[in-house]
Order: C-alpha cells, then structure tokens, then sequence
C-alpha cells in the first residue's frame, strides 16, 4: 500500500512538472492593461489634455482597478491600468474596452484607443536580430521583410501575443510642400492630406452584361509608383483646371520614416530585429521552442544572404 501510494505521487508528481509553466524568472509583475492612443504630429501637451488624461479618470473608476498611470509622448498615448492581485487579465481587458466605449465622444476625431498585447509585465520570451553580412539587403529591405513576413510567421505561433520591431528604417512616401505654391493656387495643407489618403483606394462599380458576358466594372485608384503619386488631383484654379501634386510640391520621394530610435548588435553596426512577447499564462519554455522550430521550418524562405541570430531565449 505504502509503495503504491509513494509510485502514485511520484507519476502525478513528473505529471505537474511537464505541465507547470516555465519562465526565466518568476512572474511576479501585476495584473496590468495597456492602453496605446496614437495621434499624429501632436505636442505632448496635447495628447495629454485630449487623450491621456480622459483615458486615465475613466478607467481609475473601473471596478478592481488600484491605479491608472497615464504617459504622453508626440503623437503618442500609453496608460497602464493597475488591477487587483487575482483579478483574471482577459476579464480586466474586458472590463477596460467597455469604458473605452464610453470614451467614442470625448476623443478627438480619428482617434481610436487600443489594447496592448494580452501578456504579463515580463512577458518579454525572446528576441532576435536579422543579420545579413553580405551586403545584399540593407536596412530597409530587412525591416519591409520583418515587417510585412517574418512577424506574422511569428505571430501564428500558439502562445505568442505579440511580435514587436526595432531598427531599421520604415519605407513611406514623402511628399515635400512649397508653401508659396499652396498660396498660388489656394490649395489648404489639410486639402492636400486628404487628397493623397483618398487616392490611394480601388473604388467598386456595378457588373455590366454585354453579349452574354457579365464584366466586373471596378476604379483602380493604389498608388505604386511615385509617378502615381505626382498626378493626384489636389484641387483646381479658377478656370476649372486640375492642380496637380507636382505643382504645389517641391519634392516628391521614397525615403526612411522618422524614427525616434536605432538597433545594433554587438557593437558591429545597425541591425533590424524583433521582440517575441508570450501571452498570459503560456508556458514560456514551450513557446520558445515553437518559435525554434519555426524558425528553422522558414529558413529556406529567408532573403539571400539573411540570417537570424537569436540574442535573447
């Protein structure tokens, strides 16, 4: 009876180690909420009247929350809700999104808060590096590759919450205005901002049957190429005539987004890399794992002369 009772605990007790979640460190951090607000081209000042501070008396109210902490930075908005010890993260999440609802009215125009990943406070599992010392790619090809590829190959893992990127530079167009120009043909700066936005669109039609054969009639509006972008229709003179982006701009290019930042690895120049979070709860060993073999499974699929270098397990 003895030695079945001690073989009993022994295999419940191998049982619970493979299913106890594993991490480097103790989560000991509190159950939080994050809530991100992005508002372009605004002062601190700004964000914080028009947005942290709403955000911040709502959420303070909401039950089982000890504290809400409010960060304005340009054009940006992150407030932390502080829930209770205990307190179940997806009911707190659900908590926080319905008085952001309440919130629809008192937000500027356009701007639309949304939640952080579903993880913990160290829910930082992995991170890596994208190398390439061939010289192939540079650093924006690698963060279009990170951006637009590999983070959703990595965001498909189960137990992954979240794949966050550094370094490198983020392709946009960029459109440079005379401002002597705008005045010349009484062209609005916010004219300008949202002819470009609503040219970049593919407008549906209607079908159109013509002997027997049903064609789909649609407007091709994407803009691809910079040429595109030069002959968007900003306004008009006043005999009617088209004023075209290329006559109120002085400039009109493909370069690097503003970044506030840069990533580097072991001192040997600037690299593009990513940070893999782990959802609440997940066994972190398992999930870093899965992202292993990930990572070996798209290896064939990487761009010539690329490869990754994991500087953080």
């Amino acid at each position: 009876m003895v030695f079945m009772l001690v073989g009993a605990l022994f295999v419940g007790g191998i049982y619970c180690l493979k299913r106890t979640p594993l991490d480097a460190i103790p989560d000991l951090s509190d159950v939080q909420v994050i809530v991100f607000t992005q508002w372009e081209g605004r002062s601190p000042n700004l964000v914080e009247d028009q947005i942290t501070y709403p955000i911040v008396t709502k959420l303070v109210s909401a039950p089982k929350v000890r504290v809400a902490r409010g960060y304005s930075f340009f054009g940006y908005s992150f407030v932390y809700a502080i829930f209770e010890d205990g307190t179940d993260v997806y009911w707190a999440r659900s908590r926080v999104l319905e008085y952001l609802q309440g919130l629809s009215g008192s937000l500027p125009q356009g701007v639309t808060p949304t939640l952080g990943p579903d993880a913990s406070g160290v829910g930082w599992g992995f991170q890596y590096a994208l190398v390439d010392k061939s010289g192939k790619n540079d650093l924006a090809q690698l963060r279009a590759f990170q951006d637009w590829h590999l983070r959703y190959w990595l965001q498909s893992i189960e137990g992954v919450a979240e794949v966050a990127t550094f370094g490198g530079f983020e392709k946009q167009y960029q459109v440079e205005l005379d401002p002597d120009r705008l005045l010349a043909y009484n062209v609005p700066l916010t004219r300008v901002v949202s002819a470009i936005r609503s040219a970049n669109n593919d407008v549906g039609g209607r079908e159109l049957e013509r002997f027997g054969t049903t064609y789909l009639v649609r407007g091709k509006g994407y803009i691809q190429s910079l040429d595109d972008l030069r002959l968007v229709v900003v306004g008009s003179d006043s005999k009617g005539t088209p004023v075209l982006l290329k006559d109120v701009a002085r400039n009109v290019t493909v370069g690097p987004e503003m970044r506030r930042g840069a990533g580097d690895l072991n001192g040997e120049g600037e690299t593009v890399g990513g940070i893999v979070v782990v959802r609440y709860g997940q066994n972190v060993l398992q999930v870093i794992d899965r992202i292993k073999a990930k990572l070996a499974e798209i290896k064939p699929s990487l761009p010539d002369g690329v490869e990754i270098v994991t500087t953080y397990d």
